[in-house]
C-alpha cells in the first residue's frame, strides 16, 4: 500500500527537476490518482482494450510501467494464456514495486518486468502496446522515432494506447484548462504551495503537446484510425491500430 504524497508539502527555495526516485515511487499511486483527472478510468479502459485486441502467441508492452497499474489491468482482462507481457521502466524503484504489485496475479508468469530506457527496448510481434503518461517525458525530437519503432514492431491489427497530458493551441483554452486542473488538485487535498512547487519541478521535464499534434504524428507514421477514446480536463487517452 502506498503512502500519501507529501513530497512538495514543505517550502523549497528552488525545487529540483522532477525525477522518479524512491521517494516518488513510494507515493506514486496516491500522487497520480490525485494529480491526473480520470486516471482510474484510463487504467480500467487500458485493460479492456488489451483484452479486446491481444492476439494469442504475441507480445504486449507496457512502456513506462511505473508501479504496474496498467500492467495489472491488462492481466485482469486478457483471456488467453498464450501471451508475453514486457513491462518496462527506467526507474529501479518503480520496477521493484511493479514486480511486487503483480506477483499475486494468475498471469504473473507471463510478465517480464525490466529496468531499461524504453527508447532502447526492441518491439516485436506486438499486438498491444501501452504508453500511459510516458511519451510526455521523452524529448520532443525523439518521440516520432520511438513511435515509429513501435509501429514497425507491431502486428497487423495491433493496438497502441497512448495517454498524455494535453497542451492547447489557444492561450485562453490553455489558461482555462490549467485553472480547472489546479482546482481538481485542490479538491484532492493539495495545497497551492504543493501545486506551485510541483509545477516548477516538472517544467522542462514533462512537455505536453496538443491532441491534434499527437493524432497527426500517429497518422504520419502509418497508424490508422487514430482517435480519442477518453478525456478529462487536460488529460486524454488515444488508441490507434496498425
Amino acid at each position: 500500500m502506498s503512502s500519501k504524497d507529501n513530497i512538495f508539502h514543505q517550502p523549497m527555495d528552488n525545487p529540483a527537476p522532477f525525477v522518479f526516485d524512491e521517494a516518488v515511487a513510494q507515493v506514486f499511486p496516491d500522487m497520480i490518482k490525485r494529480s491526473v483527472p480520470g486516471y482510474s478510468n484510463v487504467i480500467a479502459g487500458t485493460g479492456l482494450i488489451a483484452g479486446d485486441y491481444v492476439q494469442p502467441g504475441t507480445n504486449c508492452y507496457d512502456l513506462g510501467c511505473s508501479v504496474g497499474a496498467s500492467t495489472f489491468a491488462m492481466l485482469q482482462y486478457i483471456k488467453t494464456d498464450d501471451f508475453h507481457l514486457l513491462a518496462v521502466d527506467n526507474s529501479p524503484h518503480m520496477v521493484k514495486l511493479c514486480q511486487q504489485n503483480i506477483s499475486g496475479n494468475n498471469h504473473a508468469g507471463n510478465v517480464e518486468v525490466t529496468c531499461a530506457d524504453i527508447q532502447d527496448v526492441g518491439i516485436s510481434n506486438a499486438s498491444v502496446v501501452v504508453l500511459n503518461f510516458t511519451l510526455q517525458f521523452i524529448p520532443l525530437e525523439k518521440r516520432a522515432d520511438l513511435l515509429t519503432r513501435i509501429f514497425q514492431g507491431m502486428n497487423e491489427g495491433g493496438v497502441l494506447v497512448l495517454s498524455e497530458k494535453l497542451a492547447f493551441d489557444s492561450l485562453a483554452e490553455q489558461q482555462r484548462q490549467t485553472a480547472l486542473h489546479e482546482s481538481f488538485k485542490r479538491a484532492q487535498g493539495y495545497s497551492d504551495l504543493e501545486i506551485s512547487q510541483k509545477r516548477a519541478a516538472l517544467e522542462n521535464v514533462l512537455i505536453p503537446e496538443s491532441l491534434a499534434t499527437h493524432l497527426q504524428r500517429l497518422t504520419d507514421i502509418g497508424f490508422r484510425d487514430a482517435q480519442l477514446w477518453f478525456r478529462s480536463i487536460n488529460f486524454a487517452s488515444m488508441m490507434t491500430w496498425k
